[in-house]
């Protein structure tokens, strides 16, 4: 079974994920990416809220939590205290520091879900990479770096004055332990680098190159050893194949047989018969969605699934399971479910979870839902309660993802009484996009709100207009939107103003309107896993998995 989980994932490491459970981690905590970096250094002493995540923001600052944090850290010892200490001297007490302060204890247990095959891939840009490297040192261990990963993410940028324009993120790529899962990943062949490598032209016109048909005698079988066609391989070789093999493959035409008498026989590769090239650490051939990509969805950090579909190929195996932290959108959650991984996705608002649980349905269907447990949510009335006196705007969220809304963002100037929109076609994918309103209420309500929502509809132009409550509505407050009559659709009729309990949202009941064609959440393209091809390596049968999208 799948999971999805809300909440803090250090306290979700800590309580829920076992150790070596994980073969497969990817992280791409908030960055500061959009802050200055000077700002980002900036003195902090003063005790203002503690760091949290919230959507689309990052505020993890210098303050008492994090102050403590690294306390802690510091009188545990050992190789994560030294660097520590080392970062205040540097750094001093700033925003980076709180940053690094608590990265560091979600990297400890990070490593220990890991499993001794596992990799990891930390996902940050060059602002901090350099102080995540030497904290994934301290953590795993210099030993086990492989890679800094260079992901050219864009290839314009807006003026940038005195400093070169900044295009590309890192990934810190290591692994647990030596022997850890790897699955060679490879480019298709350039026409340059065909040009330059497959230089010879058969009678056809294709371009081929020539590999040796030799190999070392320290490693050959009796039968390698043999003299073929009047020619015998250089002192201490062999052949690398059978006589029959050799005679198999001269029948077929693949054979290269140099002009100069004497020379050795060689075989002829085509560009088809192997994988392409090797990918390196420079990845310019993966860019960031433009506004028109059809996998857009809206959420501004957002990362291309190519991106995540080249980490989880290289590094997993099919059935493995895949950890993403701070699943966002959830682009590792969906690219592990198409490429048959098990999966763990972990993020701490409720907007999130439940833009994840939309994508999920979109990509896979609504049967998706029953590979998958969401723990953290309420599932009940008292549950709801407790989340609106924690954090009103968490609860506002998960309310609106119970319906397949989203929240409205408000802004200087914004118009007022709106907590949530849902759009919908019913004239057709051409026809003119409509909308829900939503006013939602954690605490006492009357006929008032629903007035006010009534007000909100006409001043909106909106077609229905949804009040979610905890309270019961009263029989005023249903007189009142019984008063502002119907709409009407080819489904029929749905009452213009809508009263919905939360008790009412979690038995199931849901808005009357044209369901099936809500478009609120943008839809990335459905997934597909096609079979697997079947490629010829030398006349050998190879099996290549190519994963593709609509």
């Amino acid at each position: 079974m799948n999971h999805l989980y809300y909440g803090d994932n250090l306290d979700v490491l800590r309580r829920y994920i076992k150790d070596e459970s994980v073969d497969l981690v990817y992280l791409d905590p908030p960055f500061k990416s959009n802050q200055d970096y000077n700002v980002l250094f900036a003195e902090k002493d003063g005790t203002g809220a503690a760091a949290q995540f919230k959507a689309f923001e990052d505020t993890w600052e210098w303050n008492q939590e994090s102050a403590l944090v690294y306390q802690e850290l510091v009188e545990a010892g050992g190789r994560v205290s030294d660097v520590m200490q080392a970062f205040r001297r540097f750094l001093g007490t700033n925003d980076m520091l709180a940053y690094l302060t608590m990265m560091a204890p979600r990297l400890v247990e990070l490593r220990r879900v890991l499993k001794e095959t596992g990799s990891i891939y930390l996902h940050c840009d060059p602002t901090a990479s350099h102080y995540l490297k030497l904290l994934m040192d301290a953590i795993f261990g210099p030993q086990f770096f492989r890679n800094e990963i260079v992901w050219q993410r864009t290839s314009a940028h807006a003026n940038v004055i005195q400093k070169f324009a900044a295009v590309h993120d890192v990934l810190i790529f290591c692994s647990k332990q030596d022997g850890f899962t790897w699955n060679q990943q490879y480019l298709p062949y350039t026409q340059e680098y065909l040009e330059t490598f497959f230089d010879q032209i058969d009678a056809q016109g294709r371009r081929y190159f020539r590999r040796d048909l030799t190999a070392s005698m320290s490693r050959a079988s009796s039968g390698q050893i043999y003299e073929w066609k009047g020619i015998k391989p250089p002192p201490s070789r062999c052949w690398a194949m059978t006589k029959e093999r050799m005679n198999e493959l001269e029948a077929k035409g693949r054979i290269h047989w140099p002009k100069k008498e004497g020379g050795m026989p060689r075989l002829k590769l085509y560009p088809e018969d192997l994988p392409g090239v090797p990918i390196k650490d420079i990845w310019s051939d993966i860019r960031i969605m433009h506004n028109l990509s059809a996998e857009r969805l809206g959420y501004p950090t957002q990362k291309p699934e190519a991106l995540l579909e080249r980490i989880i190929l290289t590094s997993s195996n099919e059935g493995d399971t895949v950890l993403d932290p701070f699943c966002g959108c959830g682009t590792a959650v969906v690219v592990a479910q198409r490429l048959n991984r098990q999966w763990v996705g972990i993020d701490i608002t409720h907007l999130a979870i439940g833009l994840i649980k939309h994508r999920l349905q979109n990509a896979f269907g609504p049967e998706i839902a029953k590979t998958y447990e969401v723990i953290g949510e309420p599932v009940s009335r008292p549950d709801a309660l407790e989340l609106a006196k924690e954090d009103p705007f968490q609860f506002q969220s998960w309310a609106l993802g119970l319906v397949g809304a989203r929240p409205h963002e408000q802004r200087k100037g914004s118009d007022k009484g709106i907590d949530g929109r849902l759009y919908f076609h019913d004239e057709g994918e051409s026809g003119k996009t409509k909308q829900i309103v939503f006013s939602v209420k954690s605490g006492h309500v009357s006929v008032r709100d629903v007035r006010d929502l009534r007000g909100v509809i006409e001043r909106e132009k909106a077609e229905l207009g949804v009040l979610i409550t905890l309270e019961d509505s009263t029989r005023d407050m249903r007189s009142e939107a019984a008063s502002a009559g119907f709409y009407k659709s080819p489904w029929g009729q749905h009452p213009r103003i809508q009263i919905l309990t939360i008790e009412q949202l979690l038995e199931g009941k849901g808005i009357d309107y044209p369901h099936p064609t809500n478009v609120t959440f943008k839809r990335a393209p459905r997934a597909e896993v096609p079979e697997a091809e079947q490629l010829s390596l030398t006349g050998e049968s190879v099996l290549k998995k190519r994963r593709k999208r609509k």
